[in-house]
């Protein structure tokens, strides 16, 4: 990937947030973040690849990135957890675009369970396979490639459940945390051609908070999150293209928390 900030229409600054000629892969990218995340980069200029279990969904919000922004977009169905739908993501974007510049590990999942004796080893294996096993061999696999072909980002979605899990997301912060670290290995291994990083979300109003009391969340937000509310899906945007594009140019290792202060915040 080029570091000069000449790529794309537009002068100065505003081309350091260009992805013309680029391909970003996304995972989880048919809803919630991941969906935002795949809108604005095609709105910057790149192709997109959509990466979720239900290729349905991925398809239709391909059919949006086509007709909204004019971008290429493949949709391609893998369950992350699985290391060979890992590599045949991988495979079909490379066959299809030839390339690929930016990879954003952003498909999670947290289940709910009744306690934490009756937290099952499937249940343990699955987070843990969807959360942090996939996300490295997707890496690892995407981040050789780039490098072998001059650059690349790397951009991991972790949550603030790495650094304070709650009770009832404790796999799911030990998975994080593991990205977390994850993270940061891999921008050394990939050095300097890849550079890899991390966001870290705090609690986001997207589809899966219509199960949360909204009342009971906005009351506590308003007492321990410094800016008082949830985010908004497209709050994600800024961090995400600045980390996928040449703005990000000396950046590498980082974890940056998007959150609304909540991380380390008095409760």
């Amino acid at each position: 990937m080029s570091h000069d900030t000449g790529a794309g229409g537009g002068s100065g600054e505003s081309r350091l947030f260009s992805l013309e000629g680029r391909v970003a892969v996304v995972t989880g990218g048919s809803r919630g973040l991941g969906r935002e995340m795949v809108l604005a980069f095609a709105r910057h200029g790149a192709d997109v690849v959509i990466a979720s279990r239900k290729v349905e969904a991925c398809e239709a919000l391909a059919e949006v990135v086509r007709e909204e922004t004019g971008r290429e977009a493949l949709a391609v169905a893998c369950h992350v957890g699985e290391w060979e739908q890992c590599e045949a993501l991988i495979e079909a974007a490379y066959t299809h675009f030839g390339r690929m510049d930016i990879l954003v590990n952003n498909a999670g999942m947290s289940p709910l369970y009744p306690s934490l004796p009756e937290v099952s080893e499937a249940l343990w294996d699955k987070v843990i396979g969807v959360n942090l096993k996939g996300p490295f061999r997707l890496s690892a696999l995407a981040a050789t490639r780039m490098a072998e072909a001059g650059g690349g980002s790397v951009i991991n979605i972790s949550s603030i459940a790495a650094v304070q899990p709650g009770p009832a997301e404790i796999p799911y912060g030990a998975a994080k945390a593991g990205l977390n670290a994850l993270t940061v290995g891999l921008a050394r291994a990939f050095a300097p051609r890849v550079r890899v990083n991390c966001i870290m979300p705090g609690p986001f109003l997207t589809d899966i908070s219509k199960a949360w009391d909204l009342d009971a969340f906005a009351e506590n937000a308003r007492r321990s999150i410094p800016l008082q509310r949830g985010g908004e899906a497209r709050e994600i945007v800024g961090a995400a293209l600045y980390l996928a594009s040449d703005a990000s140019s000396y950046t590498t290792g980082a974890v940056i928390k998007v959150d609304g202060g909540a991380a380390f915040a008095p409760a």
